[in-house]
């Protein structure tokens, strides 16, 4: 056992010596290379230049130890976008605390260039270390088991956990806008080789193909899985009559409105009460330990602010360097490819300038790491159950196309997340089942403005007789990431987030004009001024031309409204029109898919469907859709591909859907995956019951460095 010590030991200051000397060697060629930073003074020798060299490389390394973990503590409080960026100036002072300990103070550097060494030091560093670490595999592993054990015993859930280990743990990770076909082709064209690999020759996985409903985006769809009730989200987002609010699905105050809705739907505090963790999502599933989870961003106080989330990356200078890096690297990629497009002349193609390469980086590069690090750490805690959501390809997708080559960059780069989350499951204290699945898929096209000139609102409102702008105003586009990295900027500048988002919509409510509001190919109109559901006959009273005008619009599919007559109907060009009690899935919704007829029906029961529901039009032979906002690879209505998500388990675990069945809507999926879950665990309590409501106390807790 002592000689087993004794070896570890010594792996262990081999490894140090290395990453030192390797660290001494890139200070020495940073200061040939850069001007202003130097190691030696004018009659130093070779020997004392090395010297002054190791003496900073190892000072910066133990200050980044013992000092950085108190530093970002210190700047929890600072928002994450802003902390990104003070990572070089930190690290940068830092290195000149180093220099000035060296021996005779030989060492010196302008600030700019303190900067950059840092960085580079800090990226080196941390590649080497990682590097001898993996080659070591049982040094690797002790050093996992390790930090697992520190996160159980700091938390104090080392003996509350310890009888579960025996059980496999179970990680949900959804790879959000990935539709089935996507998934399928990146699997044929070799840019996923893990999930190939998972559904190669010898299987380890089953791939089951699932239909969203009607709402396909990720505030139905995850809403459904994480609390098993989706009921009364007719859209992205939808006006509410009686309280005079517009619901947005992505913003902290409807997040939590809706989880609070489907917990009292439901009487059931979501898939992940027991022992669970929610990475990234817009919904907590009734977790204990969350981190960036949306619904609980509108909670004050330092343990609940979403962005304590960040903390347990940006620990880790490296990590934080690494990341700020390829943050910047992601902008220029952005940059360069939407440039080329636009020289290329490629159509569609809308507006990417601005903020979005920002936004872009936010989702691909800052909330993918800081997710996949939270997730890590609840796998080497052995955590029961993480469900986490990674945005990349879906924000991508939107701005360059679900086919496009910027999209399947990001495929790749998420394949490399799933690998590394698959090795450490080797590692964690506890067997675990990786599951991955997707909320909706995104279908192509050019968008509505872009096909015919016009918005859907400036329709509506040519259609009420009321006055049209000369030049359309284009639609915002909803994205989750964008408006994650958008609400994050507010907070950057203390200004308060703005829950209702469409502030023109607003102030428009307070007449009778039709409020407009867009979900990717889905279009909803609501009249502000009259308190129950509009019927066509009121409709046709007061804009005999309206609903007239929208059906026979090319760029429109279908049109859902109420009928004092006989109940809702459809409507279609050329006065089509179907009761929604006789609708199946031919005429009028024949290009739509299988399940339109259900999907449409289930939607016309909720409270707060609108006046009018508008799909746009699908054509089966190009796939391509309209979307209403300003989007080339959309979701929120039906027709294509934006309606056939994907699940892929385990094939230890048993199928979804027994006989082979379909797999339909997301509520069906909560069924399935809490199935697989508490099958898995049997029959236990969960963690932390309140006894009024049996449900764990949802409070944002802090990730520990460790846990990176």
């Amino acid at each position: 056992m002592f000689k087993g010590r004794w070896r570890t030991a010594g792996r262990a200051l081999v490894r140090v010596i290395v990453v030192w000397a390797v660290s001494t060697l890139t200070m020495l060629v940073l200061a040939g290379i850069l001007p202003d930073f130097q190691l030696q003074g004018a009659d130093d020798s070779l020997t004392r230049t090395a010297l002054t060299a190791a003496w900073g490389a190892g000072a910066f390394g133990l200050l980044s130890a013992l000092v950085w973990p108190f530093l970002v503590r210190a700047l929890l409080l600072v928002p994450a976008l802003v902390l990104g960026l003070l990572v070089f100036f930190l690290n940068g002072s830092l290195l000149l605390v180093a220099l000035k300990s060296t021996p005779d103070g030989g060492g010196a550097a302008n600030p700019e260039n303190a900067i950059v060494v840092a960085a580079v030091m800090s990226a080196v560093a941390s590649a080497t270390s990682t590097a001898l670490a993996v080659r070591d595999d049982n040094a690797y592993r002790r050093r996992l088991s390790r930090l697992a054990e520190r996160r159980r015993r700091r938390s104090g859930e080392d003996s509350a956990r310890r009888g579960y280990t025996a059980s496999p743990g179970t990680l949900f990770l959804q790879l959000d806008g990935v539709g089935h076909q996507v998934l399928l082709d990146a699997v044929a064209d070799g840019h996923m080789p893990t999930v190939a690999g998972w559904l190669g020759e010898r299987p380890t996985h089953r791939l089951t193909p699932w239909r969203t409903d009607w709402s396909s985006q990720t505030g139905a769809s995850q809403l459904g899985i994480l609390h098993g009730s989706n009921h009364d989200v007719p859209a992205f987002r939808w006006y509410e009559k009686e309280s005079g609010r517009i619901m947005v699905s992505n913003r902290p105050a409807s997040a939590a409105e809706l989880q609070r809705r489907a917990i009292e739907h439901t009487r059931d505090a979501g898939l992940l009460t027991l022992d669970g963790a929610s990475r990234g999502n817009l919904f907590s599933g009734g977790a204990d330990q969350l981190a960036l989870v949306l619904s609980m961003a509108a909670r004050r106080g330092r343990a609940t602010r979403s962005r304590a989330g960040y903390f347990a990356y940006f620990t880790d200078p490296a990590n934080a360097v690494r990341t700020a890096v390829s943050f910047v690297a992601e902008v220029c990629r952005e940059i360069g490819q939407s440039t080329r497009a636009r020289i290329r002349g490629d159509r569609p193609r809308v507006g990417r300038g601005g903020l979005y390469p920002f936004i872009r980086a936010f989702a691909t590069v800052v909330e993918r790491d800081v997710v996949v690090a939270a997730v890590i750490g609840d796998m080497l805690a052995g955590r029961a159950a993480v469900y986490a959501d990674l945005v990349a390809y879906d924000e991508v997708a939107h701005h360059s196309g679900p086919h496009s080559r910027d999209a399947t960059r990001v495929l790749e780069r998420l394949d490399r997340s799933i690998a590394l989350l698959a090795k450490v499951a080797d590692h964690a204290p506890r067997s675990y089942r990786l599951v991955l699945l997707s909320d909706h898929g995104q279908s192509p096209g050019e968008t509505f403005l872009g096909g015919y000139g016009l918005t859907l609102r400036d329709l509506v409102r040519a259609g009420c007789g009321l006055p049209v702008p000369r030049r359309a105003v284009r639609t915002k586009s909803g994205a989750e990431a964008r408006d994650a990295a958008r609400d994050a900027v507010r907070t950057a500048l203390h200004r308060p987030v703005d829950e209702s988002e469409e502030g023109d919509e607003k102030r428009s409510a307070r007449g009778s004009d039709p409020i407009v509001l867009a979900s990717g190919n889905l279009g909803l109109i609501s009249f502000p001024d009259v308190p129950e559901r509009m019927s066509r006959e009121q409709i046709d009273e007061r804009h005999p031309a309206l609903l007239r005008t929208l059906a026979n619009h090319p760029g429109i599919g279908f049109l859902l409204v109420r009928s004092e007559a006989g109940g809702s109907v459809v409507l279609g060009p050329a006065g089509a029109e179907i009761p929604v009690a006789k609708l199946d899935d031919t005429g009028l919704l024949a290009t739509m898919g299988p399940g339109a007829a259900d999907a449409v029906r289930r939607t016309d029961t909720f409270p707060h469907v609108a006046d009018i529901m508008v799909n746009s039009m699908y054509d089966p032979a190009t796939g391509r859709v309209h979307a209403f906002e300003e989007q080339i690879g959309s979701h929120g209505g039906l027709g294509g591909e934006q309606s056939n998500a994907f699940l892929l388990s385990p094939l230890t675990l048993p199928p979804p859907v027994p006989g082979g069945g379909e797999l339909v809507g997301a509520e069906q999926v909560h069924t399935v995956l809490k199935r697989w879950l508490y099958d898995g665990l049997g029959p236990q309590v969960p963690l932390g019951l309140t006894p009024a409501t049996g449900a764990v106390p949802q409070e944002e807790t802090e990730p520990s460095p460790e846990g990176a």
